[in-house]
């Protein structure tokens, strides 16, 4: 019951999740995407956004450790958020996760919860880096996934085919 998307970064994962979630307005959304924080053309770090508007700084340039990379990651912003995936769900909510990825593994909470909607009967959505370790390769690995692959070529029309891939995991609705 779950459809992980992966791919290089910059090819437009979280373009097709919201995609994804602007065809599937009239469901019970429950995640979050990400969106860049920009000062002019450098990325500053990265904003945690939900389908029902809240939104916190995960990362950024000016916040202490952990890092990933060049951004301080704030890991209590991600267990908050994670902490709401699965107290927020009803039984028939379509739950679209932007990323699984080295931020967002930092928060155990996270893991936890990404683990057991992978795990659970709930259509998931979610996109994953296309390396790391950790949860990352264990999600990947798992027998109850379908792993597609996001390119330039293929990222407009994979939008509709999610959505088809959703309303069959809901019972053909």
């Amino acid at each position: 019951m779950a459809l992980l998307l992966t791919g290089q970064p910059g090819v437009g994962k979280t373009t097709v999740v919201r995609a994804v979630a602007r065809e599937l307005a009239g469901f019970d959304l429950v995640g979050f995407y990400t969106e860049e924080i920009r000062a002019g053309r450098e990325r500053r770090g990265f904003r945690l956004v939900t389908f029902d508007g809240d939104e916190a700084i995960m990362a950024h340039v000016d916040l202490p450790p952990p890092r990933v990379s060049k951004y301080g990651v704030d890991v209590a912003t991600i267990d908050r958020f994670a902490a709401t995936l699965e107290e927020r769900g009803q039984p028939s909510a379509i739950y679209l996760i932007d990323e699984i990825g080295r931020m967002e593994c930092l928060s155990q909470t996270f893991v936890d919860a990404t683990s057991r909607l992978v795990q659970s009967a709930r259509p998931l959505v979610a996109t994953v880096a296309l390396r790391g370790g950790g949860f990352i390769d264990e999600v990947k690995r798992r027998r109850n996934v379908e792993i597609w692959t996001v390119t330039r070529t293929t990222r407009d029309t994979l939008p509709e085919q999610i959505v088809a891939w959703v309303r069959k995991a809901r019972g053909g609705e």
